[in-house]
């Protein structure tokens, strides 16, 4: 029995949708059917495009409540209905804590947490009053489930969201879900200024179980289950998409007790891709 995932009629909004992850997420969108709108500050240097079919773009400055207030019920006016949030816009730059001052860090984290809080609250106030309801999707990472040096507030933005989320989905039960997709890695076209050239993002893409970095369509995969009716029972979830994590550093410290493991590469301490897209 195979599956299908056909969101024909439904309209789904991605935050950041114009590049990178946020592009392949709307891509997937259309592939499945759905009517999409992407928003971000600034329009795509191409139309998003899939299966012969374009994404609206609307601009969009995430940090103004009162435009993201007035954003979605414009979007369900325009397209009868709002079925699909994606919090995907976020991002930040490589900073240690102490190279900064907290007001510049708070700004990572309105971004990456009072934003999407902000984007779904308006959506839910359009979704509640729809028979079918609605679904939210946030774009977590792993920065939020370990240390992340360098990008500390954004870590700790994403570890935010993922809680937030989990609570959104009990308080708007059962009118919307809320899930969670927790990001690794992803080779998107700004790979090149972390990773350096195709051998550094192949040298990087070996310290994953996987041995690759994941691909924006296959986050879009996520997304699309998790809006799907295949996914109507699943709330308050965090879908680990990481490729297996990161290999425990200790497993290639202790190679003189087990030698096998001198054949794996040592995890990289390294910044995600998906840390820096930005609204």
């Amino acid at each position: 029995m195979s599956l299908t995932l056909d969101l024909t009629g439904q309209v789904a909004v991605v935050t950041g949708g114009t590049r990178g992850v946020g592009a392949g997420i709307a891509r997937a969108f259309l592939q499945a059917g759905a009517t999409v709108v992407v928003c971000a500050r600034r329009p795509p240097d191409t139309p998003v495009e899939a299966a012969g079919r374009t994404a609206h773009f609307h601009p969009l400055d995430l940090r103004d409540p009162a435009a993201v207030r007035d954003f979605f019920p414009r979007v369900a006016a325009d397209h009868g209905r709002l079925d699909c949030l994606v919090n995907n816009a976020g991002g930040t730059p490589y900073r240690l804590l102490g190279e900064s001052d907290a007001a510049r860090h708070a700004r990572v984290v309105e971004l990456n947490l009072i934003a999407p809080m902000t984007a779904s609250l308006a959506a839910y106030e359009v979704m509640r009053t729809q028979p079918d309801g609605g679904s939210v999707i946030m774009i977590g990472s792993v920065s939020g489930t370990r240390p992340s040096p360098g990008t500390a507030a954004y870590g700790a933005a994403k570890a935010g969201l993922d809680n937030l989320a989990r609570s959104m989905a009990v308080e708007w039960a059962p009118a919307v879900r809320v899930n969670t997709l927790v990001l690794g890695m992803v080779r998107t076209e700004l790979s090149a200024l972390h990773y350096g050239d195709e051998a550094g993002i192949a040298a990087v893409g070996a310290t994953v179980p996987l041995g690759r970095l994941a691909e924006p369509a296959e986050i879009g995969d996520a997304c699309v289950f998790l809006a799907s009716d295949r996914a109507a029972y699943l709330s308050g979830a965090g879908l680990l998409v990481h490729g297996g994590g990161e290999r425990p550093a200790f497993l290639d410290a202790a190679t003189v007790n087990h030698p096998t493991t001198a054949s794996h590469p040592t995890t990289a301490s390294h910044p995600t891709t998906e840390a820096t897209k930005e609204s």
